[in-house]
């Protein structure tokens, strides 16, 4: 049980300060301080407020984590923190304090992909990873489709969002609907009482044409923008707003576009094994869908509990546990924070 290297991981991406605890592939402390509420008066993320909110949680989170993994500083192995892609300024918030860390204990840091992140975080519940396997992230910021081979090393593109990602849609929808911020859970809440069937609204990229040059690629601008005429012309006749209903048929259209394009690329790539991650992981019409699918092909579904599929700090030390016990090189104590931090880097 106590056996692999013991990593401290720091997430600040967004707006979570989030920092876990990791031993191998044991969990220990996941703690996170989120300052989502800070934001909800905004209906978004505000990257000035979420800054300020790292650096006044960021010592008080490394120590209750600490507490409740009873661990000290000094024993852990080396300390990982999200080094991109995210909001520049929360960012360097968690690079910053991450270096002080290690620098500060003498241990070595490692600057890690915040999407590779989401894909390892699985190990903590499931074990090693299947490899190769098909990941599908969907969060507020990204929907990528991606082969992954050793996600310590690096992972190969198959599709991404061109617009809106999928979360990002949650959020507008909700918005639309009246829904608090995040919009995600919301949704999911409103559509178990909805029928998925109330308005058949658009699947981006789907058609025939589309297929052709975005095969595994995601749009949900076209999504939210046909919900929001679908509203306003219900609310121009002077009708009510059937809230759970179109919150159950636009949930619907996204989790169609999302588990078809998934499998497809898994059946296109001979991959047996399927991982789903990010925010819009924990959404319940998602996991269900993905799995009924999956089955109908042979292929095995993985989904991280919900609170791992959205930002932790657990998932960071995952990666990081995972970068050691495979002899990864470190990163150096000039690493820096890169907003747009391609995928393709696993360790900056």
């Amino acid at each position: 049980m106590n056996e692999g290297p013991l990593v401290l991981g720091i997430e600040t991406s967004c707006d979570e300060t989030g920092v876990g605890i990791v031993r191998g592939h044991t969990l220990l402390a996941d703690a996170v301080a989120s300052s989502v509420e800070e934001h909800a008066r905004f209906g978004g993320v505000v990257p000035e407020v979420a800054s300020r909110a790292h650096l006044e949680a960021m010592v008080p989170t490394i120590e209750r984590a600490a507490a409740s993994a009873g661990v000290r500083l000094s024993d852990i192995d080396a300390v990982a923190v999200t080094s991109g892609p995210g909001l520049a300024g929360a960012l360097l918030v968690g690079v910053a304090s991450a270096k002080a860390l290690a620098l500060g204990l003498g241990k070595p840091i490692y600057g890690v992909n915040h999407l590779a992140a989401h894909v390892a975080v699985d190990q903590l519940e499931h074990g090693p990873l299947p490899e190769p396997c098909l990941a599908m992230l969907v969060s507020g910021g990204h929907s990528s489709l991606l082969q992954v081979t050793d996600v310590t090393v690096g992972v190969e593109p198959l599709g991404a969002t061109i617009d809106d990602a999928a979360g990002e849609a949650f959020d507008k929808v909700a918005r639309l609907l009246g829904l608090p911020f995040p919009g995600g859970p919301h949704i999911d809440r409103a559509a178990a009482s909805g029928s998925s069937v109330y308005v058949d609204f658009p699947r981006g990229l789907t058609s025939r044409r589309d297929l052709e040059r975005h095969r595994f690629d995601f749009s949900f601008s076209g999504l939210k923008t046909a919900v929001a005429r679908w509203v306003e012309a219900r609310e121009r006749a002077g009708e009510p707003v059937p809230v759970n209903d179109v919150a159950a048929s636009f949930q619907e259209a996204v989790c169609d576009v999302l588990t078809r394009k998934a499998i497809d690329a898994a059946v296109t790539h001979g991959i047996d094994d399927i991982l789903i991650g990010g925010g819009v992981a924990a959404n319940s019409r998602l996991r269900a869908m993905a799995t009924e699918r999956a089955e109908a092909q042979g292929i095995r579904v993985r989904v991280p509990r919900p609170g791992l599929c959205t930002d932790n700090g657990a998932m960071v030390a995952a990666l990081g546990a995972e970068l050691v016990a495979r002899g990864r090189e470190a990163s150096s104590l000039d690493l820096p924070a890169d907003s747009s931090q391609p995928i393709t880097t696993v360790v900056a």
